[in-house]
């Protein structure tokens, strides 16, 4: 696991600078504490900071091929380098290092850019051909490593993160204020753009190639394919195969020359990664998990049966509120943009903890998107269901007034106005995007946001901006219903939410894999029809059936947590005062964004309970610290050393 970064110069008097390379690589020494490097030569420079994990004395980067005209920088691992660089070397390559690095080096000059399609693993990786004069940058399918960059008609920068290339004198941080209505609605930006103007990221799946001259091109080398097995095999067919290939991915992620442990919350994702890993190593692991003092939003009880289950050595951190809010600000800078969930600063903590223990850690993340374990999911087949019928006897406009009804009557109560609005009584089904992404996603609403804008916001944004991205990804997709769900969130949300563990986990300078993202196994899990994927409201059902016999069915058939935090409580205490004042500060409404009313009705309205605004104020706070800290340059040094309660059990 590495940060990398990099300069292509397009005028020939312009040097690229060995030494800004250099500082744009310690402006994230945290990615790589153990080694540095810089390549530069004539108009390209490229550096490197190395988390050390797989030849830990070889694999210092930039790494060459054997005349020294190919160069690389690599954030990553590749799991299947043992085989790769047999096949290479009956090729002709000779091999300096044991590194992974090193055979994507041989790759390129066997295939060129086709080279991407043999990796399996988490990669982002620059190239500079040095006999082709140009610069090749590619993404891996799922989007687990990050990869930024920005183009002038001078350069081209790029960087694992976007502060990295803040480091050059003339990128300035500015507002993308054309990205705010999809902020709002979702909290992240599912295409190119980021929330800098001008800073762009390279989608997963996808590489890059620009020449010396600036000439730039950008393809898709890697998409999911959404239809299911018609007719569908048995059951068992596919439990056995599931739990086949699931075992084989873990195995693989297990590559390692330093200590390894699992995050674990107690729910079957990790828990299940726990297990095989236990299976395959033939001896305890070390085990990672995060909790609260408040009692309903900490799975650590799930975890302890979990881990003494399996014998492994268990770790806890406790966080409380304050423990809480005095990390966000630096959590914000390390992610660059404004934090999307309260959970990344649960994922921090964590991180933190078992970096005393280990470098490397698995984690269960992407099984959700993969096997259809959101309850937003089945509810949505089953809303859909209700809705035809529902429509078919019931005229618009009386649809329209119950709509109305449940979401401004007094006399319904918060948790079970939020609960109506989910269904099919308080949702549009004439418009997809309010009956999916307004439903299960969107904070603020695009009927919200007209009410929360200030008219001088609203004048300079497009109409429809909120929703055009993720609509691209659902217009895409094709088949069941359930596989253009999936097939849309694996390409906008589950790309957030790697984000935030590569961030949060890199902030603590540890690496994190995620074996239910190979490739191959999210393929065939796509092909899984949804009768067998969802059973009533639960997903999951043939990873649950796999694990049968390596865990309990109490942590099996548990309900699902979802790595929950108290903050909706929270904003019940004396923290309510204290956000509600950063937020009507003069500096933040001298911003000219949101109307002072409608910000006020937020907190008059959650303390009343009359509705829920956890994710509209934690949204609003958000952008106003990153706007502060990554736009402004306020210190975040406060919560830069934040330390939680750690225990070890067993």
């Amino acid at each position: 696991m590495c940060g990398i970064a990099g300069i292509l110069e397009f005028k020939d008097d312009n040097a690229a600078d060995r030494a800004l390379v250099a500082r744009m690589c310690k402006v994230m020494a945290h990615r790589g504490p153990d080694d540095q490097g810089v390549y530069a030569e004539g108009r390209i420079a490229v550096g490197m900071r190395r988390l050390s994990i797989v030849d830990l004395a070889g694999g210092h980067q930039p790494i060459t091929n054997e005349d020294g005209s190919v160069w690389i920088v690599f954030n990553g691992e590749i799991y299947n380098h043992g085989e790769l660089r047999e096949e290479l070397i009956r090729r002709g390559h000779s091999y300096r290092s044991r590194s992974d690095t090193e055979t994507i080096v041989h790759l390129y000059e066997e295939y060129g850019a086709a080279a991407v399609t043999h990796l399996r693993g988490m990669f982002a990786f620059a190239i500079w051909d040095s006999k082709q004069k140009r610069l090749f940058i590619a993404r891996d399918r799922l989007g687990i490593k990050p990869l930024y960059y920005t183009a002038t008609a001078d350069r081209f920068l790029f960087g694992s993160e976007i502060k990295v290339l803040l480091e050059h004198p003339d990128v300035r941080p500015e507002f993308n204020r054309a990205a705010l209505p999809e902020y709002l609605a979702f909290g992240y930006l599912s295409g190119t753009d980021t929330m800098y103007q001008g800073i762009r990221k390279l989608m997963p799946g996808h590489w890059l190639e620009i020449s010396e001259r600036g000439e730039l091109k950008i393809e898709q080398y890697w998409d999911l394919e959404t239809a299911a097995d018609k007719p569908a095999h048995a059951e068992a067919y596919y439990v056995n195969s599931y739990r086949e290939l699931l075992e084989e991915a873990v195995q693989s992620h297990l590559m390692s020359d330093v200590p390894l442990g699992v995050f674990l919350s107690g729910g079957v994702d990790s828990s299940a990664v726990a297990a095989l890993a236990t299976r395959i190593r033939r001896e305890p692991v070390e085990t990672f998990s995060v909790g609260y003092a408040e009692q309903d939003y900490s799975e650590l009880p799930y975890a302890r049966t979990v881990a003494g289950h399996l014998h492994s050595l268990h770790h806890e951190v406790l966080i409380s509120s304050q423990d809480f809010f005095a990390a966000l600000p630096k959590l914000i800078w390390h992610e660059d943009e404004p934090i999307v969930w309260p959970s990344s600063v649960s994922l921090y903590f964590v991180a933190q903890l078992a970096r005393e223990r280990v470098k490397v850690v698995l984690t269960g993340e992407g099984s959700d998107e993969t096997l259809a374990g959101y309850t937003r999911y089945a509810w949505t087949l089953k809303n859909r269901a209700f809705d035809r019928v529902y429509r078919g006897v019931v005229p618009k406009s009386m649809r329209a007034g119950i709509r109305r009804f449940i979401s401004g009557s007094p006399w319904i109560q918060a948790s079970a106005r939020r609960k109506l609005s989910h269904s099919f009584l308080g949702a549009d089904g004439d418009a997809w995007a309010e009956f999916y992404f307004d439903n299960f996603f969107s904070a603020f609403s695009e009927r919200d946001q007209s009410n929360l804008l200030t008219e001088e916001a609203m004048r300079q944004l497009e109409s429809g901006a909120a929703y055009r991205h993720v609509l691209e990804y659902w217009e895409r997709s094709s088949g069941e219903l359930l596989g253009r769900l999936l097939y849309t969130d694996i390409k906008t949300y589950l790309v957030e939410l790697l984000m935030k563990q590569d961030n949060m986990s890199m902030a603590a300078s540890i690496e994190s894999r995620v074996p239910f993202l190979d490739h191959v196994l999210v393929e065939w899990a796509m092909r899984v029809p949804a009768a067998i994927q969802i059973h009533g409201l639960a997903g999951k059902r043939i990873l649950k059936k796999a694990m049968r016999g390596l865990l309990p069915d109490s942590i099996l058939y548990r309900p699902k947590l979802g790595f929950p935090t108290p903050w909706s409580g929270w904003l019940r205490g004396p923290e309510m005062d204290r956000v509600e004042r950063t937020l009507l500060e003069s500096r933040c409404l001298e911003r000219r964004l949101f109307r002072r009313s409608a910000v006020e009705r937020l907190f008059r309205e959650h303390r009343a309970g009359y509705r829920d605004h956890y994710d509209r104020i934690w949204r609003l706070l958000n952008l106003e610290l990153w706007m502060r800290v990554c736009l402004e340059d306020e210190s975040p040094e406060a919560g830069e050393e934040p330390r939680a309660r750690l225990t070890t059990v067993g």
